[in-house]
């Protein structure tokens, strides 16, 4: 993924904000056919097929029933048939039929996505702005204690792998002071009404939230900061100086207020990692999303739901970089989206 693209130009208004909105979504669907093809490639090169998963993991059946199988879900035609049945299907939104789940592939993945976004964007969003904070903060001591105490713990946090800050989390937090549950989305069982089940799974996601932000902190502690000094460097501070404005006014305006602009673009970069990030963190904590829900579709070799997986995780990284681009046009007024094609 690219930087957003944009133009120096008025905001975009009515029609051409239309335009422009079309055009992504046009150019959403190669980017979604070549992820479809490239995961029936690869998954056409491994070894076996998700009956052979299937039988292994219910002990094993004869060689009929085997057959029987791969005849009711098209897996015995041959490697142009498979495909043309793939593609026929994705054409019509339908995701096919989950091996490992004896369920609709959308149907799981509805019921898995939630899970994982909420734990990815709180995740990114914190860290965002943890970062943004200190990185700005850095940034207007430069060379100063506070300075160094930040780059260097931001630069420890970036070196320390994201499962061994979650074990540490759980060691600390749950099994010691007991404040925080070990892993999961809720409490298994009980019957805490609407408000106390929001209040439950938000007080689950803590430390898988925190453990994901912590990782991804200094990467936005180091773009707030570099952003920051370079704006601080500008003519235009200079200038405002020159006139008098308050040094507030000018760190916030004039210096955080551009330095936003790399920021954003990363949250829009990180959006990439959506699916990568959560296969580690679901895994140590638990946590019923589409991360853990890979993990078991590439292992039992269930093909349409590994590729709804990853085509979802593609519409998602598709939206978050409009609204992204979106975004900059707030940031900054002289920041148009290209609406022309």
């Amino acid at each position: 993924m690219t930087a957003p693209d944009v133009t120096i130009a008025a905001r975009p208004r009515g029609l051409q904000l239309s335009r422009y909105l079309l055009r992504r979504m046009l150019q959403a669907v190669p980017v979604l056919l070549l992820v479809s093809l490239g995961v029936f490639v690869l998954l056409e090169m491994a070894e076996g097929d998700a009956v052979d998963a299937y039988l292994a993991g219910i002990g094993g059946a004869d060689a009929a029933f085997a057959d029987e199988l791969r005849e009711r879900y098209g897996l015995n035609e041959g490697l142009g048939g498979r495909f043309l049945t793939y593609a026929t299907r994705l054409a019509t939104f339908d995701l096919g039929h989950s091996f490992a789940f004896s369920r609709s592939v959308g149907a799981v993945i509805l019921e898995r996505l939630p899970n994982t976004v909420m734990m990815m964007v709180s995740a990114i969003l914190l860290s965002a702005a943890l970062g943004t904070v200190l990185g700005g903060l850095a940034a207007l001591r430069r060379g100063r204690p506070a300075d160094t105490v930040i780059s260097v713990t931001a630069l420890v946090l970036n070196a320390t792998p994201g499962f061994w800050l979650g074990l540490l989390g759980i060691i600390l937090f749950a099994v010691k002071l007991r404040w925080l549950p070990v892993g999961g989305l809720s409490t298994y069982g009980a019957d805490l009404g609407p408000v106390g089940s929001v209040l439950d799974i938000a007080r689950h996601l803590v430390l898988p939230v925190f453990t994901l932000a912590l990782t991804y902190l200094a990467l936005y502690v180091r773009l707030m900061r570099g952003a920051m000094i370079d704006a601080g460097e500008s003519g235009w501070v200079a200038a405002a100086r020159a006139r008098g404005v308050p040094s507030r006014r000018i760190a916030l305006r004039h210096m955080a207020r551009p330095a936003m602009l790399p920021v954003v673009t990363m949250i829009g970069l990180q959006a990439g990692t959506l699916l990568g990030g959560s296969v580690v963190i679901e895994s140590v904590f638990a946590i019923p999303g589409l991360g853990a829900l890979s993990y078991e579709a590439v292992s039992q070799r269930d093909m349409p739901l590994l590729a709804g997986i990853l085509l979802a995780g593609t519409v998602l990284v598709v939206v978050v970089n409009i609204v992204i681009d979106l975004i900059y046009g707030l940031l900054d007024p002289r920041v148009e989206l290209d609406g022309t094609s």
